[in-house]
């Protein structure tokens, strides 16, 4: 679910409510609730798809990372359990300033765990990309 704009629980919320949706209809139509283990997630058929699977991203301009080199961008977002790509998806490359940051972990954490990780290492790198615009006078 896209949308734009930094309302992040706005997203979230109309996942959830989408989630339930698809939830409440197919235990009308068979009477039967989707496998859920309170450890695990959902359970699927293919135990790749096990757990949550949730990637929440936003799209943020960092021109000092930029500046400094997307290697270095690419460490520090390791080190935040972040993934950072071009807005053009996994493999359409990097342009400009503007990256696609993501949770990098998908499963064994809620939902909610999993959101919150990539808000609070998007706004570490916000504060962080700042500083660097001010050592390249940018």
């Amino acid at each position: 679910s896209m949308q734009s704009g930094g309302d992040v629980r706005g997203v979230f919320d109309r996942l959830a409510r989408g989630i339930k949706a698809v939830g409440d209809s197919v235990k009308a139509e068979s009477g039967k609730d989707f496998m859920l283990d309170a450890k695990y997630g959902y359970v699927h058929s293919c135990p790749t798809n096990l757990g949550t699977g949730m990637r929440a991203s936003v799209h943020v301009d960092l021109p000092g990372y930029t500046k400094e080199g997307v290697k270095i961008l690419q460490a520090r977002c390791e080190e935040l359990h972040l993934q950072p790509r071009g807005t053009r998806g996994e493999s359409g490359g990097q342009t400009g300033v503007t990256y696609d940051i993501s949770n990098k972990h998908r499963l064994g954490y809620s939902e909610v765990q999993l959101v919150q990780k990539m808000i609070d290492g998007v706004n570490t790198l916000v504060k962080e990309d700042r500083e660097l615009q001010t050592k390249h006078k940018m």
